[in-house]
């Protein structure tokens, strides 16, 4: 079975600092890949690498099988131009800690937007694609809301649908639940849970430990650019091996 998601010794640098060092992941069709780790651990970065919003400077990275770069014999790795990379980048939702929603367009304009613009689907259409993803992330009876009367666990909702409006294979999660409010985070969970319930591929960057342990197939604890532990979710939180698993779990749990 070919891998949703394969990295085979990627490297990134921001000037001197080195934040990703020879990560070797792979994800399978379905599986839901959590990272933790403390801020500056490399996990927001690695997780734009997949999509290569970030570009690494090394390193090879597949999505689907499908290169989504120039892997020279050298080991350097190069985006390649942008008409490639967006159609790559097509099969990839992503959904950020801000929602992002474009404030002057309404619930289900912001979710049509990307089928009638990439795909050139009739309004029609995407206008029905649209409604049955809100009604899927239970905002049925906001269609026509703009964001400013949105509360933020419904508009990162609403970028959920947006992003699962393209039909993506993948689905990206960098800490889509941090800008929220304590009383929303639950609303947002729940519909990422229910996506891993129908079989989504997720790499999902959380500090919310109760769904990694929950939902997640696999743990990843990344330190300083490198994946330092990995396991099932009772093998990394119940037993940790690594000091700096240990560590970090006793300050987070």
């Amino acid at each position: 079975m070919t891998a949703m998601v394969k990295i085979e010794k990627l490297n990134k640098s921001f000037g001197d600092l080195h934040v990703l060092r020879d990560i070797d992941i792979e994800v399978a069709p379905g599986e839901v890949v959590v990272m933790i780790g403390v801020s500056g651990s490399g996990k927001t970065t690695l997780l734009r690498c997949i999509n290569v919003l970030e570009e690494p400077q090394s390193g090879r990275i597949f999505v689907d099988g499908e290169p989504m770069g120039i892997h020279r014999p050298d080991g350097e790795f190069r985006a390649f131009p942008d008409r490639v990379l967006n159609e790559r980048r097509a099969q990839i939702g992503m959904v950020f800690q801000r929602f992002n929603l474009f404030p002057h367009m309404t619930a289900i304009q912001n979710v049509m937007l990307a089928p009638t613009m990439v795909k050139n689907l009739p309004d029609a259409e995407a206008r029905g694609i649209g409604e049955e993803l809100l009604a899927k992330v239970g905002l049925r009876d906001k269609f026509d809301a703009y964001p400013n009367k949105l509360s933020g666990g419904q508009q990162q909702r609403v970028a959920i649908a947006r992003s699962l409006a393209m039909n993506p294979k993948l689905m990206l999660f960098d800490e889509a639940t941090s800008a929220l409010d304590p009383e929303l985070i639950g609303e947002v969970l729940d519909t990422m849970k229910q996506l891993a319930l129908e079989g989504m591929t997720m790499v999902v960057v959380t500090h919310e430990m109760g769904f990694a342990r929950e939902v997640g197939d696999r743990v990843l604890f990344l330190h300083e650019g490198r994946v330092l532990e990995e396991g099932k979710p009772e093998q990394i939180f119940d037993n940790p091996q690594h000091e700096r698993t240990q560590d970090f779990l006793r300050h987070v749990l």
